[in-house]
């Protein structure tokens, strides 16, 4: 009867420890942790998020006799062995072109993203004619580039500088099926009310922005996004409106990681987005997801 006793202990001794191991597989560590099959890369580390990625990537020039906008560039991984990528369409700002921001395909693509900087019709196109041609440069990718068999074609996103900011706010509020938006230092003069917005929406401001000053753009444009569709303000310290040419570190690691957490929905990048930042931004807001 002992025998039995003893041996029924142990019996039910091992199969808890098999619960509690398979538990343990079952729920990898945070730094691991994610169920998207769209994931890419290794996981993220706080000095991974602010450097290249990698994924080795080359460039295609578009030219600007390519209906519905001005030609680009794309930027996008070299490997056909790592499945489909998300895409992102980007416009410059006012009397600007996609030479002025250099570093974005570079930064983003490395990261497992195909990048479309595009050049608009005319340097002076308005937001709103901004915002259907970062939708025709979308188009354009999924259906004509040279990338397109590179591309998952229901993870696209929208950004852009100044009045490209402008006009990815605006493309974002008229596209739905958009899995991100991410505005460096918006500006756009008709209108502050992005209360249709249905999609993830990124805005980066510079404190010292006379041009889309934060308090009549950035701010404004952030809190008429609906908190349910997941929105972050970031004010970069000491910055001026020329703040989206350059390879910023809080800018480029707020961009990269927004992007990944809702364009590949890779929960992975959910601890760098609570919070976004956690110094050198004079104004931050998040309605942090989960």
């Amino acid at each position: 009867m002992r025998k039995r006793s003893v041996g029924a202990s142990i019996t039910a001794f091992l199969a808890m420890l098999a619960m509690v191991l398979g538990a343990l597989v079952a729920q990898p560590t945070a730094a691991g942790a994610q169920s998207s099959p769209f994931a890419k890369g290794p996981n993220p580390t706080a000095t991974s998020v602010t450097q290249n990625g990698t994924f080795a990537t080359t460039t295609a020039t578009v030219p600007a006799s390519v209906a519905g906008f001005g030609g680009g560039t794309i930027t996008y991984p070299t490997s056909t062995t790592s499945g489909t990528f998300g895409a992102i369409a980007f416009a410059p700002g006012f009397t600007a072109t996609n030479a002025s921001y250099t570093w974005v395909g570079p930064r983003i693509a490395s990261h497992g993203f195909v990048v479309f900087a595009i050049n608009t019709d005319s340097r002076f196109d308005n937001p709103s004619s901004r915002a259907t041609q970062l939708q025709n440069a979308l188009n354009y990718l999924v259906n004509n580039s040279v990338a397109a068999s590179r591309i998952d074609r229901n993870r696209l996103a929208v950004s852009g500088h100044s009045m490209g900011g402008g006009g990815t706010l605006i493309a974002a509020d008229r596209n739905a099926a958009i899995q991100a938006a991410v505005a460096l230092q918006p500006w756009n003069s008709s209108s502050t009310n992005f209360s249709g917005v249905d999609v993830p929406s990124l805005i980066v401001g510079a404190q010292n922005d006379t041009i889309a000053a934060v308090n009549q753009h950035s701010i404004p444009f952030y809190n008429s996004i609906p908190a349910a569709s997941e929105k972050a303000l970031v004010v970069v310290a000491g910055q001026s409106h020329g703040l989206g040419t350059t390879l910023n570190t809080i800018q480029a690691r707020s961009m990269l990681v927004w992007l990944k957490r809702y364009v590949d929905d890779d929960t992975r990048y959910e601890a760098f987005i609570c919070p976004l930042v956690t110094s050198g931004a004079s104004d931050y807001r998040n309605t942090c997801p989960g």
